[in-house]
């Protein structure tokens, strides 16, 4: 195995309070890109592998049907269209590799594949798609859709999306491309090829008018970790993206995705998990524990419930005083919603019989919306023993898609320069950029 890699979610560094915080930037806020380009360079001195974007196009407005306390207070908005400050980034660095995620469920694939085509070029090889299954009614109301699509129609849309981008990638061979100075011809028309896909969902023609990139496919990352989702993993990701939390719960991903893998014909050996892990790191664990409670300081309920109720596509303020847990999943499934992230959490926990108060459920709440039931927070050494133990048990093949709660930059810098060392010292880490492409550096 060549060791853990280490990544950058960079989805919400502005948002829930962290552009007030202690170690925040004065005078300079987002979305001024040179934010960006400074961190990363600061993180691709410690040898990060990719920043990545994980996006959302519609303002939390499940709580209390209104988009008021997410607009009030910051919560999961405001979001860019990164794709121009990843752009910027790459203008500033060399090698560190960069995530963009959109929608298979609403967006067209003839044109997320051009885009991605020209970021791959502008990047030098250096972009990952992360393709996701849209669960958020807000996200869809900004599409056209009265309510979420069903949960695996979805990934059947997924999955025809992803065929037809890689048939438009593939469309243009890599040597199609003359270019004889002396006879003017540019190309090759036989290396250039429709695709006349007609399927469920899309109808393309192509070929793609473009000419193929360093990567010709940026390298595909997916996030599902239903038994649906993990098919579609299987079927064409490079790279996973893992959610935190139970150990037993990360093991039980890590096994059925080799499952999947196995009978798609794929060695599970070549795929690794980046698990979602959240960090925060101080000199010592006192220092450590102190910024903790920073975080701690910033919630209220409207933020919590904003944010709880957007992710989980159930208006949380309706809760009686006391209700069964299995209330919450039929009210997630009838939303077409995802019942996964803190409803899962309680479920698997408690069973959907529990008789849960509402005032429990905020209790758990509030630490699922501050991400406080899946950080790590401690000193370097701490934190780089618990990275070690858990990247063992979990299959020792991806890593960390490590985030911060704290401000931007100070959370992320000082993981880059105090906890990557750390790492790096001992030997836990991947080889520093070995190869001239991501997908060549996020090699398992």
């Amino acid at each position: 195995m060549s060791g853990m890699h280490l990544a950058f979610d960079l989805s919400f560094t502005h948002t829930e309070g962290r552009w007030a915080r202690r170690g925040s930037w004065i005078g300079r806020d987002f979305p001024d890109p040179k934010m960006y380009m400074e961190l990363a360079q600061t993180a691709e001195r410690a040898g990060i592998g990719m920043l990545f974007f994980g996006d959302g196009t519609g303002i939390p407005d499940t709580w209390r049907g209104s988009i008021d306390a997410a607009v009030e207070w910051g919560v999961q908005w405001p979001r860019h269209d990164m794709s121009p400050i990843i752009a910027a980034m790459s203008t500033v660095t060399e090698h560190i590799g960069f995530g963009l995620t959109y929608s298979s469920t609403f967006m067209h694939p003839f044109y997320v594949a051009r885009l991605l085509n020209s970021l791959d070029h502008v990047t030098g090889g250096r972009i990952a798609f992360n393709v996701v299954a849209s669960t958020r009614s807000a996200d869809a109301a900004n599409y056209g859709f009265d309510t979420l699509m069903a949960h695996d129609l979805r990934y059947e849309r997924m999955e025809e999306f992803i065929d037809v981008c890689q048939a438009l990638w593939s469309s243009v061979a890599p040597d199609a491309i003359i270019r004889d100075r002396q006879t003017g011809r540019f190309a090759d028309p036989a290396k250039v090829n429709t695709i006349n896909h007609k399927g469920e969902f899309f109808s393309v023609r192509g070929p793609l008018p473009s000419i193929p990139s360093p990567q010709v496919s940026p390298m595909l990352v997916q996030a599902g970790n239903s038994p649906r989702g993990i098919a579609a993993s299987a079927r064409f990701a490079d790279l996973v993206f893992g959610f935190g939390g139970s150990l037993a719960g990360q093991q039980r991903h890590r096994r059925m995705l080799d499952e999947a893998l196995a009978a798609e014909g794929r060695d599970p050996a070549n795929v690794g998990i980046l698990w979602a892990t959240q960090v925060i790191v101080g000199r010592t664990a006192e220092e450590a524990r102190a910024r903790r409670e920073e975080v701690l300081s910033f919630w209220s309920e409207e933020a919590v419930g904003a944010f709880l109720s957007h992710n989980a596509g159930v208006d949380f303020s309706r809760l009686p005083a006391s209700f069964p847990l299995g209330e919450l999943k039929r009210q997630a499934l009838a939303a077409q919603a995802s019942p996964s992230g803190l409803i899962g959490t309680l479920l698997a926990e408690h069973g959907e019989d529990y008789e849960m108060s509402r005032t429990e459920f905020f209790e758990h709440g509030w630490t699922s919306a501050t991400g406080l039931d899946h950080t790590l927070c401690g000193d370097p050494s701490s934190i780089a023993d618990a990275l070690e133990e858990n990247f063992a048990a979990t299959g020792s093949r991806g890593g960390y898609m490590l985030s911060s709660p704290l401000a931007m930059p100070s959370g992320l810098a000082d993981i880059a320069e105090l906890l990557a060392p750390e790492l790096r010292r001992r030997g836990a880490l991947a080889p520093r950029y070995p190869g001239g492409t991501l997908r060549e550096n996020l090699a398992v």
